[in-house]
């Protein structure tokens, strides 16, 4: 299996990302009543923030999972945390799909936590999912995060979560 990524293209891959993003397995993404257009101009948005960038990430060459980074100073959590130099923000999405494999989002998380730490600015990945999402949170436990606290963002009640380099490679060793 092999896993890469490239930047997203905000107007070519807008009706993959709205197929995914407003599938039900995608209520946390929260843009289930999202159009087309909406879809368009969110990651048009995010194309041009200098604080903030989409990626789609390839299974096998095929679109599988979408992937935001960002600057938590910048976005996203200012006012939540005192961020650390060298933190980043992280989101990602697996695309629904009728035919499940096992192990699949696990790959895709440590790949996402492999792409991001291959930066040697990054010293600290930064995740706020929505408290209900437990199923989230054991992937991130399982690559290495530890949660903080419960924070309020406006949209949801988030557990602020953090993974360092070293917590990364001692929870999923090369």
């Amino acid at each position: 299996m092999t896993i890469t990524f490239r930047p997203l293209d905000p107007l070519k891959d807008a009706e993959l990302l709205h197929s995914w993003v407003t599938h039900p397995k995608a209520a946390f993404w929260m843009m289930q009543d999202a159009g087309l257009e909406d879809v368009e101009r969110e990651y048009t948005q995010i194309a041009a923030d200098e604080h903030h960038h989409a990626l789609l990430g390839l299974h096998d060459g095929v679109p599988a999972f979408l992937m935001e980074k960002y600057d938590p100073a910048h976005r996203e959590l200012v006012g939540l945390y005192e961020p650390r130099p060298g933190d980043v923000g992280m989101h990602f999405l697996v695309a629904p799909t009728d035919r499940p494999v096992h192990g699949f989002t696990r790959a895709v998380i440590t790949a996402v936590m492999a792409h991001l730490f291959a930066d040697p600015e990054v010293h600290r990945v930064v995740v706020e999912p929505d408290v209900t999402n437990t199923a989230v949170h054991a992937l991130n436990e399982a690559v290495g995060f530890v949660p903080d606290r419960k924070i309020q963002k406006p949209e949801k009640t988030a557990l602020l979560s953090f993974c360092t380099r070293e917590q990364f490679h001692q929870a999923v060793p090369a």
